[in-house]
Formats: structure tokens, C-alpha cells, sequence
């Protein structure tokens, strides 16, 4: 038994169904000397479709089924009966599933949105019956189509989560607990290193309704981008991140120097992927409640040539500001409709016994909801 719980990455053998064949059929009817063709169609073959899932975080399903296999259609019959289609086969994946063919090495799909669909494997078409070759001169044709073998392929799943903000640091500088200060995701929290084995994302909701996502990955040790420790396994999570954030222990708690740390994650990052070094850059001095951590930070701006964004973790001092830092540099943008009520509520004016007044104005042009 495979006892695995997060996969990113699987290989799977995908078949679509294969249509059903052509019937070819005669009327046999009492009275009736020539009947004539009656062969019904064959019905289509199955597809495999691949449907994008919010409540999906691995590719569990498909580690443990590797062989996605879609119905066959059913063969046609006499009466002109239709075979029946073949049942489709569903497969849910996380958003952010990337499909490569494995014969080919090209990138075929990718899979980003809740509720995104895509054919991976197109089923094949179902077969004529004789009655379509019926004519003048061929009036009791035995002619029929036998279905069509569906696509076949073999794929490789990968996953990259999906997230805005990407927290990137050494083991134990304290990414999850951040991320448990400014989101609702809890992940493992502990004072030793390398407490994350997997990608987790946390969602921060701002007040206006704008949402962020935000991925922890496991701690980054050197060499990191040839596979050291966990290595290139979990930087690809952070791929898709159109803002790093480098979380950096000032305190020096296992006896780490701050600057060397930036300089080493910056070489990481960039011996990995150089397109992904020159993405916008946040930079966060965690464990500042810690002593020395003032020093460290001094340090880590002189060798970094920026200010970092000074936050504890711990005990939850400066988060407003790293949330601000994070909004401006990931800029998501907030629901619609969420400005207009916010101004709605503005200008409706509190009356003495609680209730709100609203001018016939406002009142003509808003919503029951806004009100």
C-alpha cells in the first residue's frame, strides 16, 4: 500500500473510450418482403476530462489510480437504434496542475482556474450503420463503420500551486508562523527546523473582500536548486509567484548571520531560474522581539541595499504593515461592487435611534443590498 499523503507529480497512462461500431442490420418485419437497411449508429467513446478544484491540494487521486480510463460507446443495433455514448471520465485536480506528454515533453494543458475544464484524452467517434449506405442502386447494403479507437497518451501531472506572494527563507526564520499571523492557515508550527514538509497556501482577506494567497514552502538550505534537502521539489511551488518575499531570521537564533542569509537565497533563487530572480522582492526582518534582532536588521539592509519590512511573528507587531507592503507590491484586485457599498454606507447617516437615513437620491440610485 502506497502511503503517501502530498504529490505533486505522477505519471498516468490516459485512455479515452472507443466508439461503438455501426450495426449492420436488416427490417424483419411480418409482411414485409423488403425490409431494407435499418443498422443504427455506433455511440461515441468517452473523453477524459480534467476539472480544476479549489477543494483539491494534491495529486493523491491519481497516485493511487494511474490508469484514467473513459467508457466505451455502445455498438449500434437494428430499428436504427443508436448505441449508447460512453460515460465520461472526471477527474478533479488543484488549480495549478500543469500536463506534460511524456512522449513529447510539451506542456498540453494547465489547469488554473476553479471549475476549469479540459479534454485531455478526446473519446472516438462512433461508427455508421448500413442505412447510411442505402441507395438506387444499392438497396440492401451490408457496408457499415466500425468505431474509432479513442486518444491515448501517456502523461506526467505536475502541480505548482497557485499564490501571489511566494515566502522563501532558510529552515526555522519563521515562514509558517507568519503565515499563521496573517491568514487563517494553520501549519505546523515548531522550534526546530524543517516543521513544513509541504506547500501550504494561507489566504489573506482584506477588508474591502481583496484576497491574497500567500505559499509557505519547506526551508531552503544550500544547493538547494540542484536538489539539496528538499530542494527543487518545492521551488517550483513558488513558480507562479509574482512576488517573493524573503523571510530572514535577524535575531540569529541558530546562529545565522542575516546578510549571508539574503545573499545565499538571492543565489538559490537565481541558480534556479534567473526570470524568477527579477521578480518584485519583499523584504521581511522576522523575530524582531528577539535581542540582537535590531543589529541583524542593520546587517541584512546594508547587505540587501533595501529597507526590510520589521515584523515579530510571535507577538504580532508590525503585520498591518507587512499586509500594506504585501498589497501594493501583489495588488490584487478587490470584489466587484465592494467600492460602491463601502460608499454607500459612507454616506447614510446615523439617526438617534440607531437607524440609518438615506437621501432620496442615494436611495434612487442603490441597491437594497447597499442600503
Amino acid at each position: 500500500m502506497k502511503e503517501r499523503h502530498f504529490i505533486d507529480s505522477v505519471s498516468a497512462y490516459v485512455r479515452a473510450g472507443r466508439g461503438g461500431d455501426g450495426s449492420a442490420s436488416f427490417r424483419r418485419e411480418a409482411h414485409v418482403e423488403f425490409g431494407g437497411p435499418d443498422g443504427g449508429d455506433g455511440g461515441r467513446g468517452g473523453d477524459v476530462v480534467l476539472v480544476g478544484s479549489r477543494h483539491e491540494d494534491s495529486l493523491e487521486s491519481i497516485f493511487y489510480n494511474p490508469r484514467l480510463v473513459a467508457g466505451n460507446g455502445g455498438p449500434g443495433r437494428g430499428q436504427q437504434m443508436h448505441g449508447r455514448n460512453g460515460r465520461d471520465l472526471e477527474v478533479p485536480v488543484p488549480c495549478g496542475t500543469v500536463v506534460t506528454d511524456e512522449a513529447t515533453g510539451e506542456v498540453v494543458f494547465d489547469i488554473v482556474e476553479d471549475g476549469q475544464r479540459a479534454i485531455i484524452a478526446k473519446g472516438g467517434r462512433g461508427g455508421w450503420g448500413n442505412v447510411h449506405f442505402k441507395s438506387a442502386t444499392n438497396q440492401a447494403p451490408t457496408r457499415f463503420i466500425p468505431g474509432a479507437d479513442g486518444e491515448e497518451f501517456r502523461y506526467r501531472f505536475e502541480l505548482k500551486v497557485i499564490a501571489e506572494i511566494g515566502l522563501v527563507g532558510f529552515p526555522n526564520a519563521g515562514k509558517s508562523s507568519l503565515l499563521t499571523a496573517i491568514s487563517g492557515a494553520r501549519p505546523k508550527v515548531g522550534a526546530y527546523p524543517f516543521t513544513t514538509l509541504n506547500p501550504i497556501i494561507g489566504t489573506v482577506v482584506f477588508k474591502d473582500g481583496a484576497t491574497l494567497r500567500v505559499a509557505d514552502i519547506p526551508g531552503i538550505i544550500g544547493g538547494a536548486h540542484e536538489g539539496v534537502g528538499l530542494g527543487s521539489d518545492f521551488l517550483k511551488h513558488i513558480s507562479r509567484a509574482t512576488v517573493l518575499a524573503y523571510v530572514i531570521d535577524c535575531a540569529g537564533v541558530d546562529g545565522r548571520d542575516p546578510a549571508a542569509d539574503w545573499r545565499a537565497l538571492r543565489s538559490e533563487i537565481r541558480l534556479y531560474d534567473k526570470e524568477m530572480a527579477k521578480r518584485p522582492t519583499l523584504l521581511i526582518a522576522n523575530k524582531m522581539d528577539l535581542p540582537g534582532a535590531e543589529e541583524g536588521r542593520a546587517k541584512l539592509e546594508k547587505a540587501a541595499r533595501r529597507k526590510a519590512v520589521a515584523v515579530s511573528a510571535a507577538n504580532g507587531d508590525g503585520i498591518e504593515a507587512l499586509l500594506a507592503r504585501m498589497r501594493k507590491a501583489a495588488k490584487p484586485a478587490a470584489p466587484s461592487g465592494a467600492a460602491d457599498n463601502g460608499a454607500a454606507a459612507d454616506d447614510a447617516a446615523a439617526t438617534d435611534d440607531g437607524h440609518q437615513e438615506v437621501s432620496a437620491e442615494k436611495f434612487a440610485r442603490a441597491s437594497f443590498l447597499q442600503i
